[in-house]
């Protein structure tokens, strides 16, 4: 029991002469900042150096009376260089402006004075007029008779009107042949297609003109009739 009032006594004694340990977090005295506060604010500060094209000296914590540098100011001094200017930061050259990297000056008036005129507006378009070309129209190639039927120039050689019979066709299941043959194209225009390969518009085995007027699973010649039309 001796033993456990003397230790006590003794961690008391102890836990009073120790310092206490200031809180680097949030919630410090007025005036001082974290360091976590003072590393954003020197990563904020030297960003907006860069696209401001200056100097910028980034001050020490607050409440830290500077040990770095002469006279206690323990400022850190960091060029972010002017853009076209060939010093610090590589620069975006003529023709871009110094306070946004990377953008044009072109709308501005003054910086487009300074370095252009009137003469050399005339030696530039004098370029580009030497560059121009004007390139003819040509005829096109003639179609290859290995393609296959043309419907364009089928249709434009056809008078009547869809439904209009002019051939003869068998009426032995002409419908259900109609649709389950005309089902298999992806398309009226590849219908036509095969049915002049086929031998149409005379003949028509697989039933894809059941009416006779010539013209395959609802293809309709009068789109391009209205097209060569207009010409």
């Amino acid at each position: 029991m001796r033993y456990m009032v003397v230790s006590g006594v003794m961690a008391l004694v102890l836990a009073g002469c120790t310092p206490p340990v200031p809180d680097s977090g949030a919630g410090q005295g007025a005036g001082f900042e974290s360091y976590s506060d003072y590393l954003a604010r020197r990563s904020a500060e030297k960003r907006r150096a860069e696209l401001q094209g200056r100097q910028v000296t980034v001050l020490p914590p607050k409440g830290d009376a500077g040990t770095a540098g002469s006279g206690g100011q323990g400022g850190q001094t960091q060029s972010a260089g002017v853009p076209g200017s060939g010093t610090g930061a590589s620069g975006a050259g003529a023709g871009t402006r110094p306070d946004h990297v990377g953008l044009s000056d072109e709308q501005d008036f003054e910086a487009v004075k300074r370095r252009e005129t009137i003469e050399s507006d005339k030696e530039r378009l004098a370029r580009q007029r030497a560059q121009y070309k004007v390139i003819p129209p040509s005829a096109l190639p003639p179609r290859p008779g290995s393609v296959g039927p043309n419907i364009v120039e089928y249709a434009l050689s056809t008078t009547n009107n869809v439904g209009e019979p002019l051939y003869r066709r068998s009426a032995l299941f002409a419908q259900s042949r109609y649709r389950r043959n005309c089902a298999k194209y992806p398309s009226p225009d590849k219908a036509q297609e095969d049915f002049l390969r086929r031998g149409g518009p005379k003949k028509d085995p697989l039933g894809l003109d059941p009416d006779g007027d010539g013209f395959a699973c609802s293809w309709d010649p009068r789109p391009f009739r209205m097209v060569k039309a207009r010409r």
